[in-house]
């Protein structure tokens, strides 16, 4: 927590804005619009919710296929299913760690060969890394495609200065627990049109008429954040800078303590890209004479929690009917990878715990 959170979670209660409406919720969506390039916003009670609501606001329906980035959490193509659409998954390229352009290319034309142009792109800036957006975007304007850009663990970061989340037809944003700045549980839904903006609130709220009476003309979700919540995020939000710069020093401290150890090698920003490098994430050489399982197990022993990089939305057993398509480069980033501890609140000697540690492996 940065400070401020108490006093506005104390002043949620005070006056009595408990529910899911109050001051603290437009304030709360006024500064992230500041953020975001004046977008408007719908903050919602969760990334997931937000990603779900972009789906249903570009008409995605049942059959519809939504190409998807492969390499990304499960939250990013839940949705897909929540609707009873198709996700198509797409697989990654080595710079950025995101979709790869190619290969979307080349879903995007084998489906309209097919008669079945894909109705949505998801698509994930992964670890805060800002995905190809020049060449994405080019695509999916070309082929009149939208863009639903999953930003949730990129916020503060930018692609060529422009922050991420502001380049597709919508942005999604996440404040759960572990993510740069949080509301507890919650997340946002971006976008430049005012109007689809209004109508998320309304589908978030139930989904109901204006009448004196309940009536309800289409199906509504229970997805606005309450007051309090908005509150917690207000304070975070006064920190998001500070966050950005610790995250970053953190990843600047791991890769020089660990530059000796040559089987180690970290992901890079690429010219116009700015991460907020949300986690710090190491792959280890394919001729290392250590593992990814090893060097977490052996961490694991002194309590260190590390994890592997996701797994591929195509090797998932819930998605394994899936079409893909695939060049081994997510598989291959899931194998060797791994997310090192990289909490704001751990201290240099918290960090040196950690890379004492993994030193201790390779010169054993």
């Amino acid at each position: 927590m940065g400070g401020k959170e108490r006093q506005y979670v104390n002043d949620a209660f005070d006056t009595n804005w408990i529910a899911p409406v109050g001051p603290h919720i437009s304030g709360f969506e006024q500064r992230l619009s500041s953020l975001s390039n004046s977008f408007y916003v719908a903050s919602l009670s969760s990334g997931t919710a937000s990603l779900h609501l972009a789906l249903i606001l570009l008409g995605v329906k049942k059959g519809d296929k939504v190409l998807c980035s492969s390499f990304t959490f499960s939250a990013s193509a839940n949705p897909i299913a929540y609707v009873g659409a198709d996700p198509v998954f797409i697989d990654s390229e080595r710079d950025s760690w995101n979709m790869c352009p190619v290969l979307l290319e080349q879903a995007i034309k084998e489906c309209v060969s097919e008669g079945e142009k894909p109705k949505a792109i998801m698509l994930v800036h992964l670890y805060g890394m800002p995905a190809k957006m020049d060449e994405i975007m080019k695509i999916a304007n070309q082929n009149n495609i939208p863009v639903i850009e999953d930003a949730a663990e990129a916020l503060g970061s930018t692609y060529k200065n422009q922050p991420l989340g502001t380049f597709g037809k919508f942005g999604v944003y996440s404040f759960n627990g572990n993510k740069i700045i949080t509301t507890s549980g919650g997340g946002a839904l971006v976008c430049k049109d005012k109007s689809l903006i209004e109508k998320a609130k309304f589908l978030a709220t139930q989904a109901r008429d204006d009448k004196p009476h309940y009536e309800h003309s289409e199906i509504g979700y229970n997805y606005r954040m309450s007051n309090v919540c908005a509150g917690i995020g207000l304070g975070q939000l006064e920190v998001l800078e500070e966050r950005v710069v610790q995250k970053r020093s953190i990843k600047s401290f791991y890769k020089q303590e660990l530059s000796s150890i040559k089987e180690i090698s970290f992901l890079g920003e690429n010219q116009g890209n700015f991460s907020n490098f949300w986690l710090t994430t190491i792959l280890l050489s394919e001729n290392s004479t250590i593992d990814r399982e090893q060097l977490r197990l052996h961490l694991e022993k002194d309590n260190i929690e590390s994890r592997p990089l996701w797994k591929p939305m195509h090797l998932q057993p819930v998605f394994k009917d899936c079409k893909a398509y695939v060049n081994g480069v997510s598989e291959d980033l899931f194998n060797r990878g791994l997310c090192l501890p990289s909490g704001t609140n751990m201290t240099e000697k918290d960090l040196e715990r950690v890379v004492n540690k993994i030193k201790e492996l390779y010169e054993a």
